[in-house]
């Protein structure tokens, strides 16, 4: 036994040894990745040659790998570069490599289901990487996209944290159904819809992002689809464009942790242009002398500066990264509170993700991938309502508020005018509005390589949101005489989406001519959306939260309601197939067959077809021989897609439940047909000067027909409502121009510059009558509707009054007729006429990067030009005829022109402004310190700056805006009515990696 004992006491020491000998025959390289100009490589491949060990390099370059002692060299390689295997001399290496056109053409880009080679591509597509990203405080991956492609829209509709974004690409293209482009999540629809519950009454109108829950900083790149050849393979929800999000996935090597926090301060970029305490003086004095004794209060009160703060972001990020070739993992996390420039707002995000890409068997053939995405955000929101009327929101309050009175009195209460001139501070402490909104995705993806050609893959995948949201309103402190009748409410949203999709995918190099690809697939979704709410009223304050104890209310304030959307059901099957032959000649077609439980049951099935030719005209003999192109490819492609997003159950006959009684709501369509667009796209890609400039131009051309309306039941029919395919067509065609060149390029300097436009056009014909929207609303604006669908035009054209200026005699507005005359006594609503389009004609993005040495700056700006947004806000609340209680809006303060305190607003092109914009959205300066130390490698600091200047004409408080005033359904554009108001943003940044 002591024998024994003394051997294994041996043994365990000859191990003990052997493994501090291995570990001390590691040694730590770092370094950094460049071009040929110097210019940081973020996401370069280093790998030790022959062997498992691998890491790849961050947003500067840099790298840290730990390695075997008997190391000898490390390959290296990134996309559009030649690989490079650098010896090991040292233990800092800089690596740089040689731009390569051919392997930039061989960069794996992700396509509908599926992935496809740059230079396989005949559709419009581009391919944001993160790299190329907007930088600053982003809430959703919206933003991060927002003037970097010809062709898509991005508008913050609102500066609430974690607010709504209107996104179209290449325009609208539906009446009714929706036209929001549709978002994929690693190979996952997303259904478009918020978790979060609306309000009630004066509360935020907002409805919040829904992709909000995503983290900015778990996404490696976003790829556009923008034509029919590319979204056909989506069928019935690719007819507005497709976004799909590639997320972040682990990289083989060492467990390797990165870590991002920023902080920042955001502020108004600029205030309303009122009048000041004294301009108010001025005014009393002028337009009402008679009423200065009860209208001058003696103060100088700033109301706006007085609801508004310098508020304070955080956000703070990490990540964990390793494994092998067959078992890579990634673990992040994220925090985000952002606090909004509307004293009381805030957003809190709390998010988490996990990715795994396994290999199993001895061949390596069966995988699995697997990710979960978990999310938590906590808003409280700022009462700013968009559907108020004369009783405005804290926004018309502080802009209307006397500046000669104090908003408290000498002991510090607040001020009580009247229940019509509210005090915005009272309304901010009457309203208490929170929200939790909690989103988990996750992702199943088994498959089997049948073949070294031929792959199994299937998708699970299911998506769960809920939302809950707690209001409570103290009336008393806006009307005393309500003390008693105070209000809360409990509502509650939950959204289950599962997702089931089978491929078989086929890609053979047959020889060294002919390269095949080929996919069929099969897909099933089923989407469940539920509310309830819970209201009660008559509480008096004791100092608790009304919705804590709601079942104290009275009974007969007590109202309770709930609702379970219809059955909402997709089934397709889809086929795509592409030839290369030659690397210059390139056909793909497509073609996906949609059943949806939304439509009739006569026109359950639709069929979406697409085909797409390219040639290579770079690979031709008489061009390869020049040395002049990089590249030059000529594309062209037809196809058709469908548009089903609108209301579940639409063809059915519906019955809604209210108060012991049910009523049919909405009568059955058993012919209710797919919305249907069809596009035509030409385009061209080039490269030249050895890929120091390069682009692409693309012409296209999209008509949608069925347009699917809901309209009332004309009489003697009963009440009710029914879904139709109206007649005629929309038509959306323009031109896409991107354009970047590199400047400067030398060993210490590069800087590049990039440009893209789109010029667009829309119209459309043969409707049977005219359709109106563009609720505008506020004092005298009840029920007026500002805009039409009508032939011969834009989709939302404006149809107002004409203004034609101040009558000199009464110093009322003047309207022209529909007779051509001009005079005062024209009743604007009856003299309604066109008045030209919220659409913008021309889109504008530039972006340019300039590095020396450790520091870079990178710029970007977008805008749009050729539209016009209505400014509500000053139509109904900064008029003249507010004084001499409230204030006015300096413009309306015009000492040339006598105009009567006694006109009235009216929706007329008084208010109608050119929406013509530039704005610098984003400015970042970094410096890459690199290593501190043992422990911090990669060190970088950087500060960012948002939304810091902006060109406009627009006297609103941001051109870059766009008010839900949707009328039956009917979507708007271009109006502004009171909304949560912009911010300009700094944030200090610093990122580095353990």
């Amino acid at each position: 036994m002591k024998q024994k004992l003394l051997v294994q006491c041996v043994m365990t020491l000859a191990l003990l040894l052997v493994s501090h000998l291995l570990f001390a025959q590691q040694k730590t390289l770092t370094g950094r990745v460049v071009d040929q100009t110097g210019s940081p490589l973020a996401g370069a491949t280093v790998k030790v040659k022959g062997g498992t060990v691998a890491t790849t390099t961050d947003e500067i370059g840099a790298f840290s790998l730990d390695v075997p002692a008997t190391a000898q060299t490390l390959e290296v390689s990134f996309i559009g570069y030649s690989t490079k295997d650098a010896p090991i001399v040292g233990t800092e290496l800089n690596i740089q490599l040689s731009a390569n056109a051919d392997q930039d053409l061989e960069e794996v880009v992700v396509v509908g289901y599926g992935t496809a080679r740059k230079k396989d591509l005949t559709g419009a597509m581009v391919t944001i990487a993160e790299k190329n990203f907007n930088k600053g405080i982003m809430t959703s991956p919206d933003q991060l996209i927002q003037g970097k492609t010809p062709g898509v829209m991005v508008i913050n509709n609102t500066g609430q944290p974690g607010g709504s974004v209107t996104v179209r690409i290449r325009g609208n293209s539906s009446i009714r159904a929706s036209n929001n482009p549709l978002f994929v999540l690693d190979g996952v629809p997303m259904s478009g819809n918020s978790p979060l519950p609306e309000g009630r009454g004066g509360f935020s109108s907002d409805r919040g992002n829904p992709l909000t829950y995503l983290n900015p900083g778990d996404i490696a790149s976003m790829d556009i689809l923008k034509d029919a050849s590319a979204t056909a393979i989506y069928g019935s929800r690719g007819a507005n464009g497709v976004v799909i999000i590639t997320t972040k996935k682990g990289t083989p090597g060492e467990p390797k942790i990165s870590i991002g926090a920023s902080a920042g301060l955001s502020g108004m970029r600029e205030y309303p242009d009122v009048l000041d305490a004294g301009r108010f003086r001025e005014a009393l004095n002028y337009y009402t002398p008679e009423e200065i004794a009860n209208a001058d209060f003696g103060g100088n009160e700033d109301a706006f500066r007085a609801i508004t703060r310098q508020a304070v972001t955080q956000n703070y990020y990490g990540d964990v990264s390793g494994g092998t070739e067959n078992g890579k993992y990634r673990l992040s996390g994220g925090y985000l509170n952002q606090n909004g420039v509307i004293t009381g707002s805030q957003l809190k995000k709390y998010t988490g993700n996990f990715t795994g890409n396994f290999r199993f068997l001895e061949n390596k053939r069966l995988g699995l991938d697997f990710s979960l995405f978990v999310t938590q955000l906590d808003n409280r929101y700022a009462p700013i309502n968009a559907t108020v009327g004369s009783e405005g929101n804290i926004i018309s309050q502080a802009m209307q508020w006397n500046p000669t009175l104090p908003l408290r009195d000498a002991d510090g209460n607040l001020t009580f005018v009247s229940t019509t001139t509210r005090n915005p501070l009272t309304s901010i402490e009457a309203f208490k509005d929170l929200a939790t909104t909690n989103t988990m995705v996750v992702n199943v993806a088994p498959y089997y390589k049948i073949t070294d050609d031929l792959e199994y893959r299937m998708i699970y995948s299911a998506m769960r949101q809920t939302g809950s949201r707690q209001g409570m309103y103290r009336a008393g402190l806006i009307d005393p005489s309500a003390i008693e009748n105070e209000e809360a409410f409990i509502s509650n949203n939950g959204e289950t989406n599962i997702q089931m999709t089978h491929t078989l995918s086929y890609n053979k190099q047959i020889n060294e001519d002919w390269n095949v690809n080929a996919l069929i697939g099969y897909e099933y979704l089923n989407y469940d959306f539920r509310n309830n709410i819970s209201f009660g009223g008559a509480f008096r304050y004791i100092g608790l939260d009304y919705f804590d104890y709601l079942q104290f209310s009275t009974v007969n304030t007590r109202q309770i309601s709930s609702y379970r959307s219809p059955t909402n059901q997709l089934q397709s099957f889809f086929a795509r197939g592409g030839v290369n032959y030659l690397n210059r000649y390139l056909l793909t077609a497509t073609i996906r067959r949609d059943g949806s439980t939304k439509f009739g049951e006569n026109n359950r099935y639709a069929m979406f077809p697409s085909v797409a030719v390219a040639w290579n005209l770079a690979e031709e003999e008489f061009l390869k021989s020049s040395n002049l192109f990089s590249q030059l490819k000529v594309r062209v492609g037809y196809g058709s897609t469908g548009n089903q997003e609108f209301t579940s159950g639409a063809s059915l006959n519906r019955i809604v439940f209210d108060n012991q009684s049910a009523n049919q709501v909405n009568y059955g369509n058993p012919d209710l047909r797919w919305e249907t667009s069809t596009t035509i796209n030409a385009g061209i890609d080039f490269a030249v000067l050895n890929n120091r400039l390069y682009g692409s131009i693309d012409f296209f051309n999209k008509k949608t027909t069925d347009a699917l309306f809901e309209q009332t039941l004309a009489q003697p029919a009963p009440a009710g409502r029914i879904w139709v395919n109206l007649d005629g067509e929309i038509e959306n065609k323009g031109v896409e121009v991107a354009l970047t060149g590199t400047i400067i390029k030398n060993t210490d300097w590069t800087w590049d510059l990039t440009a893209n436009a789109t010029f667009l056009k829309n119209s459309v014909s043969g409707l049977v009558g005219y359709y109106e929207t563009g609720a505008l609303r506020g004092q005298g604006f009840s029920g007026v509707l500002g805009q039409r669908m009508v032939n011969g035009q834009p989709l939302n054209v404006w149809y107002l009054a004409q203004y034609e200026g101040i009558d000199p005699q009464t110093g009322l507005s003047m309207y022209r007729g529909l007779d051509g005359s001009v005079s005062s006594a024209n009743d604007p609503a009856e003299n309604k006429m066109y008045a030209n389009s919220p659409n913008p004609t021309t889109l504008l993005g530039i972006s340019t990067n300039v590095n020396y040495k450790k520091f870079a700056l990178a710029a970007n700006m977008n805008g749009a030009m050729g539209h016009y947004l209505f400014n509500n806000s000053a139509a109904t609340v900064l008029g003249l005829s507010n004084l001499s209680s409230r204030n006015i809006g300096s413009a309306f303060f015009d000492t040339s022109v006598r105009e009567s305190t006694s006109n009235s607003s009216a929706p007329s092109t008084r208010y109608l402004e050119k929406g013509d914009y530039l704005k610098l959205a984003n400015l970042t300066l970094s410096y890459n310190v690199g290593d501190v130390g043992r422990t911090f490698k990669n060190l970088s600091v950087s500060l960012t700056g948002q939304n810091l200047f902006i060109i406009t004409k627009y006297t609103g408080f941001d051109p870059e805006v766009n008010t839900d005033g949707s009328n039956n359904g009917i979507p708007s554009l271009g109006i502004e009515y009171l909304p949560y108001p912009p911010s300009r943003n700094f944030l200090l940044g610093v990122n580095f990696a353990l």
